[in-house]
């Protein structure tokens, strides 16, 4: 009877092994791209909008929904890709909505603050962390709903969005200083296997732990899938400016690095110039700082007379 029991016991305990681990997989996934196809009528930044909804969306309800604040013992607990690449996506999802609210939402700086988008902000600020009093996922889906009624405040004509060269230049700047960051995080990470700062003779040098090396590669790739969709949208609600500065194929290509950025290694390797692993962190940040200077480029265009 003890054997028996025994057996059963161990049978148990590899079900839940089985299991937790199988979970532990299934919450690694990440999310596919996404198209936003526009109602032909419908006004300017309801694309813009809804891309901004869907991102933060897409991490709620997707495999093992908002990871980083999942408490002990759960299996997502355990990971580490994801819930960087989450926080990535929630980066670009507060610079956009920041603007939003700041510049896109109003004709002047004197204008009242849309209420709609400065509320949706604020959800988004919360500690992503948190997951009580008040939790991560319901502060952001507030702000989903924020950024929901203002969409349709727009079909209504009773909220602006203002698709001027001026706020799509704000916009811009805060996106290359993002791109800025993640790529300096990059940069470091893949200098893992270079010489020490006193032999190499720069200041500024700094080393990345390889345990934080995926952790960076994750969080920059987060943000670039996030710029990838914002940056669709920006080509749709921005289209008569572009056309104007004859900025549409810059765009593009700044769409297609993007869009390049979102590869899978099997594993993250931080190989150095002479070795035979790859250097994943600095493969990743020639298709990000790529999309940073041609965004620099993009800026220029659109101050030119």
């Amino acid at each position: 009877m003890q054997k028996k029991q025994g057996i059963l016991i161990c049978i148990g305990i590899v079900f839940f092994l089985a299991l937790y681990m199988f979970n532990m997989a299934y919450f690694s996934i990440k999310p596919d791209f996404f198209t936003i196809t526009p109602n032909k009528e419908a006004p300017d930044g309801v694309v813009f909008t809804e891309t901004i909804t869907m991102l933060i969306e897409h991490e709620l309800r997707g495999h093992g929904g908002w990871i980083p604040n999942d408490v002990p013992l759960s299996p997502s607990w355990m990971l580490d890709n994801k819930p960087n690449f989450q926080l990535g996506v929630l980066e670009v999802v507060r610079y956009s909505s920041r603007v939003l609210r700041d510049s896109l939402s109003r004709q002047r700086t004197t204008d009242q603050i849309d209420e709609d988008c400065d509320q949706a902000f604020t959800c988004f600020s919360n500690d992503p962390l948190k997951w009580i009093m008040p939790s991560a996922e319901g502060k952001y889906k507030k702000g989903i709903a924020n950024l929901r009624k203002y969409s349709e405040r727009l079909e209504y004509k009773t909220a602006r969005f203002y698709p001027r060269s001026d706020n799509l230049i704000q916009l811009l700047e805060q996106y290359n200083s993002l791109l800025g960051g993640v790529n300096t995080r990059l940069l470091n990470a893949s200098r893992e296997n270079e010489p020490a700062p006193e032999e190499h003779g720069k200041s500024d040098y700094t080393n990345v732990p390889w345990t934080e090396t995926d952790d960076n590669f994750y969080y920059a790739q987060g943000v670039g899938y996030a710029m990838f969709h914002m940056f669709e949208a920006i080509r749709i609600d921005f289209e008569p400016v572009l056309k104007d500065k004859n900025a549409v194929i810059i765009i593009n290509t700044i769409i297609k690095s993007l869009q390049e950025s979102y590869f899978e290694p099997i594993i993250i390797t931080n190989g150095s110039k002479a070795g035979i692993f790859a250097n994943h962190s600095n493969n990743l940040r020639v298709f990000l700082d790529d999309a940073r200077q041609k965004c620099n480029s993009l800026i220029r265009m659109l101050d030119q007379g």
